[in-house]
């Protein structure tokens, strides 16, 4: 029986402001995410019954402490919002699938694994339930899973505003290298909002493109990360990531991405990176050094139904 996959790629907040707070309690930011070639990866292959039930299992690195059957994992919770928004009837009659999660992203560490995983799975039962849906609702499902999971449906980078779920065009980016590296503390990013200082800062003003690396830090550098120094209070081992990276051969900018822990620097060329990367040695930091992911994923359509 044939099997689909689809890459889960890191989301990479270059810069997160803090812009407001709504009424309900959610804060407002404006963010630039870009994606890197370090990912996840999902295969799913069909079931034998009907129904459209989602078997998970996960594997990988990190995958232990993952749970395969949890209802609340967010591959599975995409499975029945969909079966959801078709309805009782339609539902019953989806082929169940397997999803086999290959976990090789760090685990709620400010990159969007879960809600890259998330929109990776959207993707797939797309495709093997033969589904087209309009964007604009499939948005909405994607936003009721995570304010990160819209703009991880198409994994192109872009500028998040709103919650995070107001998508608009980034700005053209040039050609770099990243380093990532994450120091093997989780960090709690209720705990990072309720720890920052309670001030906001305005919408950053960006260019509609960046001709070299160095236009792009002259501009990223009077842009902050508002959530750093809180997680670097609650996580201190951040802030020797970041003076690691920062003393990186051929490092142009460092800073922490989304609530944390991990953080990014930016090199010259993918080799640069790669070359930076080899010098880092801590025993139980994650590193990974590359290229940016440029392509992003294509939106699958109902003639991309899956073959047995």
């Amino acid at each position: 029986m044939s099997s689909v996959h689809e890459l889960a790629h890191a989301k990479i907040n270059l810069y997160l402001h803090v812009t407001g707070r709504r009424d309900d309690g959610y804060h407002l930011l404006d963010s630039l995410a870009v994606f890197a070639g370090a990912a996840d990866e999902l295969r799913l292959s069909r079931g034998a019954g009907l129904g459209g039930h989602v078997d998970l299992h996960i594997e990988g690195t990190f995958s232990p402490g993952l749970r395969d059957d949890s209802a609340d994992n967010l591959i599975v919770r995409a499975g029945a919002l969909l079966r959801e928004h078709l309805g009782a009837e339609a539902a019953r009659h989806l082929p169940d699938v397997r999803i086999v999660l290959r976990k090789e992203l760090p685990v709620a560490s400010g990159i969007g694994g879960g809600s890259a995983d998330a929109a990776a799975a959207l993707r797939l039962l797309l495709r093997a339930w033969n589904l087209s849906i309009p964007r604009d609702a499939l948005m909405a499902l994607a936003t009721r899973l995570g304010a990160d999971v819209p703009v991880c449906l198409d994994q192109l980078s872009a500028r998040m505003e709103g919650i995070g779920e107001e998508l608009s065009p980034a700005p053209t980016l040039p050609p770099c290298g990243m380093i990532l590296v994450n120091c093997g503390q989780s960090v709690s990013t209720p705990q990072v909002f309720r720890t920052r200082a309670p001030v906001f800062t305005p919408r950053a003003s960006l260019p509609a493109r960046w001709d070299t690396l160095a236009d792009m830090v002259r501009d990223l550098s009077e842009q902050t990360n508002d959530l750093q120094d809180a997680a670097c209070a609650i996580c201190p081992e951040i802030a020797t990531v970041l003076a690691t990276l920062r003393n990186a051969p051929g490092c142009r900018l460092a800073r922490m991405s989304g609530s944390g822990a991990t953080c990014y620097a930016l090199f010259d060329s993918p080799a640069a990176a790669q070359a930076a990367g080899a010098t880092i040695s801590q025993p139980d930091w994650w590193v990974w050094a590359g290229d940016l992911c440029r392509s992003g994923a294509r939106l699958a359509t109902a003639a991309d139904s899956l073959h047995a």
